[in-house]
């Protein structure tokens, strides 16, 4: 009985298209999704709508589909649902891409004095956040979901004691001959080490402050070099 009923209503949106049956039209598309609904359950998530019931093809319809395209380009770790999804960078060509980053940790001039002659409770402090940075970048993925797991080929972190402001500068950079860039893991080394510089230091002060991660530079890959502006 159900499969009659819903034959019939297919054999009315088979009827050649004219005007005066767009309203026939329009309410069989809403018929047809109710009796979809008492089959499965649930309105269906692709079903009939409006556009179909206005006649596919319009020019509005296709405007509305070319800037939908375009959002989905414009973000490409948005899928045509909009949810989050994981970029497909095989059609990519493998280049060699670079990433820098830098980032600095205010320590206060009590810690600092305490870091420079290396009389902190835990340890030597650049050293242990040096070792925590690179290790950060080759977690990269594990840590920030839709990155890419990527074989990287180089990791640097250097750490420098900047007696002017009693702080910490960190730079990292990684590496690597891939079809995406390194850009989030040189700023995952920095902002790792930073926090191990905190965690190495807090018992001195809960004052301290990390400040400034940021991207300084990238080479490689189709948007080609990038360098932050002085």
């Amino acid at each position: 009985m159900l499969l009659r009923r819903l034959s019939t209503k297919f054999a009315v949106l088979g009827r050649p298209f004219c005007s005066n049956t767009r309203n026939d039209i329009a309410t069989t598309i809403a018929e047809l999704n109710k009796e979809m609904e008492v089959v499965f359950g649930e309105p269906p998530s692709n079903g009939f709508g409006a556009s179909e019931a206005n006649g596919v093809g319009t020019q509005e319809t296709q405007s509305m589909s070319q800037g939908s395209e375009e959002r989905a380009g414009s973000l490409t770790h948005v899928g045509n649902t909009g949810d989050a999804q994981m970029v497909d960078v095989s059609p990519k060509v493998i280049t060699n891409r670079t990433a820098t980053a830098s980032c600095k940790v205010m320590l206060g001039k009590t810690v600092f004095n305490l870091v420079s002659a290396n009389q902190m409770a835990k340890g030597d402090v650049l050293s242990v956040a040096k070792i925590a940075g690179i290790s950060g970048a080759k977690h990269t993925s594990s840590l920030i979901p839709l990155c890419h797991n990527i074989p990287l080929t180089h990791v640097r972190v250097d750490l420098k004691l900047n007696p002017d402001d009693f702080s910490v500068e960190i730079e990292g950079e990684a590496a690597c001959s891939e079809r995406t860039g390194v850009e989030m893991e040189a700023m995952t080394a920095v902002t790792i080490a930073g926090l191990t510089v905190y965690d190495m230091c807090k018992a001195g002060s809960k004052d301290i402050q990390i400040s400034n991660v940021r991207l300084e530079h990238k080479t490689g890959g189709k948007s080609g070099d990038w360098f932050r502006g002085k």
